[in-house]
């Protein structure tokens, strides 16, 4: 059976608004570190970014940090991880971060982490890939995204026999254990397709 190793996570590089967004990165960063699962992620050492980082090596945990060199300054790469990987473009780093994770969370962020997320959701609905999505709705923030999808049912234009699959859990205590229960329950083999860029 399959086993989850590494959960890439798409979160801000601020903070954001509400101290709940900081505090759920921390806490999923510890939570990975206790259950040997390793973090793939952005490379940052800013807001949620850095947050979920620093928890996860704090603990004692594996991070994977993949970052464009554009952006080595601007979002202040965290060279503390264990596994750097500077690319040379933002299409390479998702490439990257999609090999190296078993599943996806995301956690609060602003256009760059909805734009992972979606694409995500794109390749899970054309069956790319079955990696199991998880949309953290930490204090809401994704309701009006889910909102919007639930929208695209009602209108015809996410059809039942193309529903794009994902996991919604608004505490981080229950994210884990949906992401594994996911992974247990899959009916078919694990689908090794790589998405096309």
């Amino acid at each position: 059976m399959h086993k989850i190793r590494r959960i890439c996570v798409y979160c801000g590089s601020s903070a954001g608004a509400d101290p709940a967004f900081l505090a759920a990165a921390r806490d999923l960063g510890r939570i990975f570190a206790e259950n040997d699962i390793g973090l793939v992620y952005g490379g940052g050492d800013l807001g949620l970014m850095g947050a979920v980082a620093h928890s996860v090596l704090s603990a004692g945990g594996h991070v994977t940090g993949i970052i464009p060199h554009f952006l080595q300054k601007r979002e202040n790469m965290l060279e503390s991880v264990q596994e750097l990987l500077v690319v040379d473009d933002m299409h390479e780093r998702k490439r990257l971060m999609f090999e190296k994770a078993d599943a996806f969370v995301a956690l609060p962020g602003g256009i760059g982490t909805l734009e992972e997320l979606v694409e995500q959701l794109t390749w899970v609905q054309l069956q790319r890939h079955d990696k199991p999505v998880l949309i953290a709705d930490i204090a809401g923030f994704w309701a009006p995204l889910l909102s919007l999808l639930g929208h695209m049912r009602e209108l015809g234009f996410i059809r039942p026999n193309l529903e794009a699959r994902y996991l919604v859990r608004d505490r981080v205590e229950d994210i884990l254990p949906a992401l594994c229960e996911a992974v247990a329950e899959r009916k078919t083999p694990h689908l090794a397709l790589r998405p096309e860029f």
